[in-house]
């Protein structure tokens, strides 16, 4: 923001104190040009939300559409996976489709919202470890099977005649509970990351702005239908989402980039380079670690940096040497498969 408003030297100042170095730092340097590099590239292909409406894509080749539409995705998927058929009517659930009595069901629901609340504390230390893909694609993968269950076990609930019902019922709660697990841990954090990483420097507000709207259009829609769909399908209502989930395993995988361990600016080049879009066979794209591809750009542009100002030779060769380890722990994959 500073940069994009003509505040290097302010910049550049936060760049040294976050890395604990001087503004002399080649590496400061680097990224300060890198950033001043796309501010201007978004300046002179950023789009405002009148041509956006008007169906203009941009130019220089930015992906803007594409990218708008992958973080307002994450979100239209993170509703459509059904956390609020158990969220806002988890009580009605399980009084109506389970048989549960009304204080019973209450109980279980608090205490299925605290399980929620301290396993969605999982995800936080560990988004960056395991990647944005893995955590949505192993997720909805568990959250479909947890639908399915609940689907089966409620169809075996409802049968006229069926002995074994109240056993069935109860075991359709251990799989409300486990469904709380998954999504806790992959899909209530990861949706509200993914927009601000994947849109441009001048889209990343609007591509914000967009994710929520579109989180809560689709909140409205599902709160909407959960009651008259209980009431009116009954067990088969699950089944809805128990699709919804399964189906977000391929999406996620065919279309959707890797942004953990990437710079914003690694991702504006990525969508720069002519980035398809099926990424699943691109190594760079869906990789967990930053791509070797872009460490050595980074590496080349300190050199150079280097070269130009007055700089500490203890302190450049201190940040090669740990931007050299950063190399082989993160872009091996794509180093061996250049190989």
């Amino acid at each position: 923001w500073l940069i994009a408003h003509g505040n290097i030297d302010r910049a550049e100042q936060i760049i040294a104190d976050l890395e604990a170095t001087s503004i002399d730092d080649p590496w400061v340097i680097t990224e300060s040009k890198e950033i001043q590099w796309a501010a201007q590239f978004e300046r002179e292909n950023g789009m405002s939300w009148m041509e956006l409406l008007k169906g203009k894509t941009g130019s220089g080749n930015t992906c803007t559409i594409r990218r708008l539409l992958l973080g307002a995705g994450t979100q239209a998927m993170q509703q459509l996976a059904g956390i609020n058929v158990t969220s806002y009517y988890l009580p009605t659930v399980l009084t109506q489709s389970v048989g549960l009595g009304n204080s019973l069901a209450r109980l279980l629901a608090a205490c299925n919202s605290v399980s929620y609340l301290l396993f969605s504390l999982i995800g936080i230390p560990n988004v960056e470890r395991w990647g944005r893909r893995k955590m949505m694609m192993y997720a909805a993968a568990g959250q479909s099977f947890c639908y399915l269950m609940i689907t089966i076990l409620i169809r075996y609930n409802e049968l006229p005649g069926y002995s074994g019902s109240k056993q069935v019922a109860s075991a359709s709660i251990a799989f409300f509970f486990l469904y709380y697990v998954f999504f806790g841990i992959g899909w209530q954090g990861v949706p509200w990351l993914y927009p601000t990483e994947i849109n441009s420097l001048s889209m990343r507000t609007k591509g914000a702005a967009l994710g929520t709207a579109t989180n809560w259009i689709f909140n409205f829609m599902v709160v909407e239908i959960t009651p008259i769909g209980i009431q009116s399908l009954q067990w088969q209502f699950y089944i809805i989402w128990t699709v919804f989930n399964a189906s977000f395993v391929p999406i996620v995988y065919l279309f959707y980039p890797e942004t953990a361990g990437r710079t914003l600016e690694d991702i504006d080049r990525f969508f720069r380079e002519d980035a398809k879009v099926l990424v699943f066979r691109d190594r760079d794209a869906v990789s967990e670690k930053r791509p070797a591809k872009y460490i050595e750009h980074e590496q080349t542009e300190v050199r150079r940096n280097s070269s130009v100002v007055s700089a500490n030779p203890e302190a450049v060769k201190k940040r090669l040497a740990s931007m050299a380890k950063a190399n082989e722990e993160g872009g091996w994959a794509a180093h061996e498969e250049k190989v």
